[in-house]
């Protein structure tokens, strides 16, 4: 069938000069053809538009119309702008608010107004997306619709868009009673809160968990401190402790894998959440402690944005060793991870929260690098000069990325089954995770593992523990600061400690 010439008869009707064709059903024999209309119409028009829809169906099959009224207002036709530049344009969507897209109705249809940036412009021109919308927007509401592009300059880290929305539920933190408490400098702590849900500022709070860390320092007046890094199965948490005269000593004795009680206070300190802990003393999990589960949306049943592909490294067997790597290892799954953001702002307590502009992962099956996932994300503001210079990422290499929404559905998909693995994850990359994650319903709640945390345990001769420290160690060579070269070497690394110590 011929749509073109179906809608020019059928537009020969005053009632019907402006409708279009929404589609067309099929019911056994029966072909129902549905139309649009901006006016007012009668029964004689139906019956007309069910005349010429019978010349427009094969032989032996009856054709019935069904005709409505709609109208389209300024606020519909808005919205299925974005709509289409969402879908089709990702990229420019990030850049463009609501209430900038400009929609002028008349008796005729309409006009719109879009305003962008002048190298998005170029690229839109160039992809012909104007007449994308034109041919959408036809399809959808009565009348002509026609619009243009409207240069607007565009600050360097100006935002763009709105502030990320709260999260649809707020879910309470849960907490787990301490057992065996034995005090060291504290008064006595009943209940713990899950590292995972500690997310907001908060007084007088305890967390208690295995020591991952621990690392006596000096303040510039000589005074003792201590920076505790403790994993209570959620999350980790790295705290800072100020100890006292009397109780110096016993700190002194812990060490790392002692299950301690940390009390104090959850604190926004240059833009992020700092737990200062003002006691530490002995506690653990009760036996048998399984996390309490939190709903979470489902995995999603394919991949949208994001399509994971095969990786194999030619020398990974000659490097690995894989014999080495214990067999209980070889039968988990692991996502080695590695993101590249705006900033170092994960909490919306300390101002608007910094974006993921690009995600890189592994997968570790069988004790081997197998998979590999990497995306830009589309990012609502213009990159600043440091972020630039530090990663080599361009607001034009951002330009068609999907959105966020989509890349972190597609990674939690990524990572069904798997453990997570990041450097400096517990601090940085897992908290942007999950928090990106929380805001489309995926919670990441997989076990955890930080190779800076196995490499001050493992690797104390260094004199820092920084990625490409440890990578000059084992003699791995990766271009860095780009989110998927950095999670391809934190596997190899990951590896390595795999030998050494049984995770």
């Amino acid at each position: 069938m011929k749509s073109e010439e179906f809608l020019n008869e059928i537009r020969k009707r005053e009632a019907l000069h402006r409708a279009i064709l929404q589609k067309i059903e099929v019911q056994g024999r029966k072909v129902t053809f549905r139309l649009i209309t901006d006016r007012t119409y009668t029964a004689e028009d139906v019956a007309y538009a069910e005349r010429v829809a019978a010349r427009y169906v094969p032989a032996g099959y009856t054709a019935a119309a069904g005709v409505m009224k709609s109208v389209p207002d300024a606020e519909g036709v808005r919205r299925a702008i974005l709509d289409i530049l969402k879908r089709r344009f990702p990229a420019v969507a990030a850049f463009v608010s609501h209430e900038e897209v400009e929609v002028v109705a008349d008796e005729n249809g309409g006009r719109f107004f879009i305003p962008i940036g002048e190298n998005d412009r170029a690229l839109l021109s160039a992809d012909g997306a104007l007449d994308a919308i034109h041919e959408e927007l036809g399809r959808m509401f009565c009348g002509a619709w026609y619009g243009e592009f409207r240069f607007r300059k565009q600050e360097r880290g100006e935002v763009e868009a709105s502030a990320l929305p709260p999260a649809e539920r707020i879910l309470p933190p849960r907490t787990f009673r301490i057992a065996n408490f034995s005090a060291i400098d504290g008064a006595e702590a009943k209940e713990a809160i899950y590292i995972a849900d500690l997310k907001k500022e908060a007084e007088n709070v305890s967390v208690c968990g295995n020591i991952l860390f621990i690392d006596e320092r000096q303040t510039k007046n000589g005074k003792p401190w201590f920076s505790i890094t403790v994993n209570d199965g959620t999350g980790a948490i790295r705290a800072s402790y100020f100890s006292k005269k009397a109780t110096l000593e016993r700190i002194r004795t812990l060490k790392a894998g002692d299950s301690v009680v940390l009390t104090g206070d959850n604190e926004l300190y240059n833009g992020a959440l700092s737990f200062k802990a003002r006691s530490v003393d002995l506690g653990t999990q009760p036996e048998g402690f399984v996390p309490e589960a939190r709903p979470s949306r489902p995995v999603p049943a394919q991949y949208r944005a994001v399509f994971p592909v095969p990786e194999v490294n030619m020398v990974q067997g000659g490097l690995f060793d894989e014999d080495r790597l214990p067999p209980s290892f070889k039968k988990r799954v692991f996502v080695v991870v590695d993101l590249e953001t705006t900033g170092l702002n994960m909490n919306p307590a300390g101002g608007l929260t910094d974006r993921i502009i690009e995600i890189g992962a592994v997968k570790i099956e069988e004790g081997k690098i197998s998979e590999r996932f990497s995306s830009f994300v589309a990012c609502p503001v213009k990159l600043s000069e440091e972020i630039i210079g530090l990663t080599g990422i361009t607001d034009d290499m951002l330009v068609g990325a999907p959105p966020i929404e989509d890349v972190i559905a597609d990674f939690y998909k990524f990572c069904a089954g798997a453990e997570l693995v990041a450097h400096n994850g517990f601090m940085f990359d897992f908290k942007f995770i999950r928090f990106y994650g929380e805001q489309e319903g995926y919670l990441f709640e997989h076990r955890t593992h930080d190779t800076l945390n196995l490499a001050q345990e493992l690797l104390p001769m260094l004199s820092n523990h920084k990625l490409d420290t440890i990578a000059e160690k084992f003699g791995f060579t990766f271009n860095h600061h780009r989110a998927f070269d950095d999670a391809f070497v934190t596997a190899k690394i990951f590896l390595e400690f795999a030998k050494m110590k049984k995770i």
